[in-house]
């Protein structure tokens, strides 16, 4: 019996282990430091996420088969060369290639040097430096901590007062501590966002349904960034000629960039792309599966997921055919009253055990104790509908939404809601 670990608490990995649980393999799971949503599905492990030696001592203990890395920050601090040093299986890239994400500012740097399409930019350290690059680039302009934020160290400011704030808010009142220390400033780009994540086992790209996702907290997308507040797959701008254009125009020249850095990357490879009256254009780079993206794509994938990773982590992903289903999912995100500020915990959660069988509730933040299960977080749950096309995924979601209360639940009322209407292609 394969076994298999998941690092990480989220949404995210809950879906990795639902997918991984549907293996015919049948592998034994487990989960560091879980939920008490993938403690259903696998043992949970209390070893924090980033809690690199840790994880890597327990995984020798337990003689564990494949490592699968849910969040950006272990892999960030190397725990894919820890694990390989001592000869254990983990999906995910180096620390070295997950600068990709890690450093948006090298992974600018990565994108000009090879002509991959991307917005300008200017890299500054100082304010004086970033008054100048302010002036050059006027407003609309996008102000990027370099280093990994938590998905929040993005700032589109409408204003120069508000570009001025957000650069002094990484370089000066040190926001996001070290992550802030160096800032992009780029081109506001116009167009239709689309998240097109990819298996990468070096230089073969197998691309994965498209997604789009929802960043702002509030409808119409307004308020601050979070984690991410819903998603749905795929979206009707995703045609089988942009797909084709992504792959070909910027997924594999990127995978060939990291190759001839000298940082050849296995695992997923996410591209948050921007459909400019140019074409599609990269936003950002993610070096992991992103969220809320899987729990909307994984639905989606026929082929066993277990029989993928492994065959990435071999480098031979071309043994492994990656099939997907038609129809779409939209998934919506229950938060707690506050988020992405402070929130309060502990709330018990009800209508979890009702959900219709044609939705999916995947945990985030929440906890069991003697008196059932609390929010413990500030994403507490996402909640999937799938049908055979957007307009009943979203319907399905949101109807399964009503049935789920907790105090203080907070979500979006409008995910996917310029696709209804519009059919669902294959994927």
């Amino acid at each position: 019996m394969v076994r298999v670990l998941v690092v990480g608490s989220g949404a995210r990995e809950h879906a990795l282990l639902w997918k991984l649980a549907q293996s015919p393999r049948r592998p034994r799971l487990y989960c560091a430091p879980g939920n008490a949503g993938t403690a259903r599905l696998a043992e949970n492990v209390p070893i924090p996420s980033d809690d690199i030696d840790a994880l890597a001592l327990w995984a020798d203990e337990q003689a564990i088969d494949l490592t699968i890395v849910g969040p950006e920050a272990p892999l960030a601090r190397g725990i894919a060369d820890a694990f390989a040093a001592r000869g254990r299986a983990l999906f995910g890239p180096t620390q070295a290639a997950a600068q990709i994400e890690a450093s948006k500012a090298w992974a600018k740097a990565l994108l000009v040097r090879h002509g991959i399409p991307t917005a300008r930019a200017e890299i500054v350290a100082d304010l004086d430096a970033a008054r100048r690059a302010l002036d050059a680039f006027g407003t609309p302009v996008v102000v990027k901590a370099d280093g990994l934020a938590a998905g929040k160290g993005v700032t589109v400011a409408a204003t120069r007062a508000e570009a001025e704030a957000a650069v002094r808010a990484c370089l000066v009142e040190r926001v996001f501590g070290a992550a802030g220390e160096r800032v992009v400033i780029e081109e506001c780009l116009a167009g239709p966002e689309v998240s097109v994540l990819a298996f990468v086992d070096g230089e073969r790209v197998v691309p994965m349904v498209p997604a789009c996702d929802y960043k702002r907290v509030g409808e119409g997308d307004t308020g601050p960034n979070t984690g991410g507040m819903g998603a749905y797959a795929p979206p009707a701008l995703a045609t089988p000629e942009l797909r084709a254009r992504v792959q070909r125009e910027i997924l594999e020249p990127t995978a060939a960039a990291l190759v001839a850095a000298g940082r050849p990357y296995r695992g997923v490879l996410y591209a948050g792309l921007m459909v400019t009256a140019e074409g599609p254009k990269v936003l950002e780079f993610n070096c992991r599966f992103g969220d809320p993206e899987t729990q909307v794509i994984l639905p989606l994938l026929a082929s066993d997921l277990l029989d993928i990773v492994e065959a990435v982590v071999a480098g031979h992903l071309e043994q492994a055919p990656v099939r997907w289903r038609a129809g779409a999912a939209c998934g919506v995100v229950l938060a707690a009253q506050g988020y992405p500020g402070p929130y309060p915990t502990g709330m018990p959660i009800r209508g979890l055990d009702t959900a219709p069988d044609d939705a999916l509730v995947f945990h985030a933040g929440t906890r069991a104790t003697a008196e059932g299960i609390v929010a413990a977080g500030g994403r507490v749950l996402t909640v999937v509908g799938q049908g055979p096309d957007r307009a009943a995924a979203r319907e399905r979601a949101y109807a399964a939404v009503a049935g789920i209360q907790f105090e203080g639940c907070y979500y979006r009322r409008d995910i996917a809601a310029a696709e209804r209407g519009q059919p669902a292609a294959a994927g």
